[in-house]
């Protein structure tokens, strides 16, 4: 493989145009929290030198519109020609968020990252002794930057991307290549980075990050998930105004041009791109990076899906080694074996950190075969065939009795499995609904792993949990309305474009999109249909999980056999077999 690499810096900063016209809706903002109440001791910019490291502070990018935002750059000592990887997040380039208001820290344990490693960003400590300079970027409106701060990998927030990678790449020290990675935002901004296609930008590792912010976080199913209001937390340091999301989501409650603003055109990427997501961060950042690995334009573009805690499997030494062959490849031109890589690398998870890598040629995997389970309600069972008796099953969804009970209130299904069995890729859950006492209902689905005796598998979660599920699913029935375009038979596309309330005694199908998973079931194992009228893994107010504002009220029904074919729709892969 030839490494793909620019003969010269090009004088281009500012090229790239605006290209159509700016959105017309209106950005509501919020006010900055002062930096200062946070710690933030003002711009100081100054230079110092340890462990081998020039370290410059407060360094001013100025914007094509004249706005200045802000770098600290760190890169190895007396160096020249080396390549920059950029870090851009709204936590602060100076450290100011860390791992241990998580759970277990996240994963992160003492040592792992050094004192210089921002919150989910490359980390100084691995990448300056490796030939590298390491850019930490407060983006527009964020900290000390000016101007005002827009989320979420907006139209600005690329073009802005655009200018501050042009500026590294033309530095007297600089070697003109310019790669970008990080986790989750980190992530979430290389997307529209990469797809404003500035000239020097060579290669990206975008590593868990969501890129259709409507339907993986803001209103999953169609319903608003109240972790923006603990994120909008996190991001609320400004000498400025910020884009208000969780306002913007009240205003904006169904699929729009607000929302279609942050979402790329992938297509147009046409850099490497080394992409690496979980099955285990269900209700983030799981369904947006996998499928982002075929909507990109790239030819060099790699995916690797494990089923780990995303922090600590970024910092891990195998995957700092990836990287940097990575990088090394396409940022400084080194031969590293490329060649070698398979194109796809799952995870098949059999319990918590226990799985085996696997080599693929392709996601999703062609073998697959698409069998449905139909749900019985008479036996509260998953089977082969349609029953031809109806039944139905009901639960109560009365938020008074729902706060007072974590498992009567809901619908179980389970299958054994006779034999060891793999089930690898999306899920599709068609019900056919009723809601009693409302007109509109929002449905919550897992899938989970029981063992041998009954006993739930617990599995990374959330990125620091330890109890969750193989895979989750979301509706609000009244956003039942499909895409027919985009809809395939085993991943449905909810338009979210209206909304169908329900009528009294209607019984309605629906269809549900579960988010991709890998897991290995051996013989005399259940798989179990969890179907609930709230969040099924829930772990208090103020945690770093998602939690959803419910319609809910009066009790839900669930039709199967006769006419009502409620049946799950699962990826079985037959076993194969390259391992590593």
């Amino acid at each position: 493989m030839s490494p793909i690499l620019h003969d010269e810096k090009k004088n281009s900063q500012f090229d790239h145009p605006i290209g159509k016209d700016m959105p017309s809706f209106k950005i509501l903002t919020r006010p900055g929290m002062p930096p200062e109440q946070h710690g933030y001791p003002g711009l100081q910019p100054r230079q110092e030198r340890r462990n081998g490291m020039l370290i410059e502070r407060d360094v001013a990018i100025e914007l094509r519109d004249g706005v200045k935002v802000y770098a600290d750059i760190f890169r190895p000592e007396n160096a020249v020609n080396v390549p920059v990887i950029i870090g851009w997040g709204p936590y602060g380039k100076h450290g100011a968020f860390g791992y241990e208001v998580f759970y277990k820290n996240g994963g992160i344990t003492p040592g792992m990252v050094s004192p210089d490693a921002i919150f989910e960003g490359p980390d100084p400590g691995f990448w300056c002794p490796a030939g590298y300079a390491i850019a930490y970027v407060d983006p527009r409106g964020a900290w000390m930057s000016e101007g005002e701060a827009t989320f979420w990998g907006t139209e600005q927030e690329g073009l802005d991307a655009y200018d501050v990678i042009e500026w590294f790449a033309q530095q007297p020290w600089s070697n003109g290549k310019v790669g970008m990675s990080g986790v989750s935002y980190f992530t979430i901004i290389q997307w529209r980075a990469a797809a404003a296609r500035p000239p020097h930008l060579a290669a990206i590792n975008p590593w868990e990050g969501f890129r259709d912010p409507y339907r993986e976080i803001a209103y999953i199913g169609g319903m608003a998930d109240k972790f923006v209001q603990i994120w909008q937390m996190t991001s609320c340091w400004s000498k400025n105004k910020l884009e208000d999301v969780w306002a913007m989501m009240e205003a904006h409650p169904l699929y729009d041009e607000y929302w279609a603003d942050k979402v790329a055109d992938l297509s147009e990427v046409d850099i490497p791109a080394y992409i690496v997501a979980s099955w285990s961060d269900q209700g983030l950042h799981t369904r947006g990076t996998i499928s982002a690995f075929n909507e990109l334009g790239s030819k060099n573009k790699w995916l690797e899906v494990h089923g780990r805690k995303k922090w600590e499997y970024y910092y891990r030494p195998e995957s700092l080694a990836r990287q940097r062959k990575f990088f090394d490849h396409f940022l400084k031109g080194i031969d590293t074996g490329l060649e070698e890589w398979p194109r796809v690398r799952i995870e098949v998870r059999e319990g918590y950190y226990l799985g085996q890598e696997r080599a693929e040629q392709e996601w999703p995997l062609a073998r697959t075969e698409h069998r449905p389970l139909y749900l019985d309600g008479s036996q509260k069972a998953l089977i082969p065939s349609a029953p031809s008796e109806s039944a139905s099953v009901s639960y109560s969804v009365d938020p008074c009795f729902s706060a007072h009970s974590y498992h009567d209130d809901r619908a179980e299904f389970d299958v054994t499995f006779n034999s060891d069995t793999e089930i690898t890729g999306n899920v599709k859950l068609k019900l056919w609904v009723e809601a009693q006492g409302s007109d509109d209902m929002d449905l919550f689905v897992a899938i989970q792993k029981l063992d041998k005796s009954g006993r739930h598998v617990g599995l990374p979660f959330f990125s620091a949990q330890e109890d969750g599920p193989v895979a989750l699913g979301w509706l609000r029935v009244s956003h039942r309305e499909l895409d027919p375009m985009r809809s395939t038979p085993s991943v449905p596309w909810h338009l979210h474009a209206r909304e169908e309330k329900l009528n009294a005694g209607e019984i309605v199908p629906v269809e549900i999109e579960i988010w991709p998973s890998s897991t290995l079931f051996r013989k005399g194992e259940r798989l179990r249909l969890v179907i609930k009228g709230d969040d099924i893994y829930r772990y208090g107010e103020g945690t770093f999980t998602s939690s959803h504002a419910t319609r809910n009220k009066g009790r839900h029904v669930i039709h199967t056999g006769g006419r009502y074919d409620s049946h799950l729709l699962l990826p079985f892969v037959p076993s194969t077999g390259e391992t590593s």
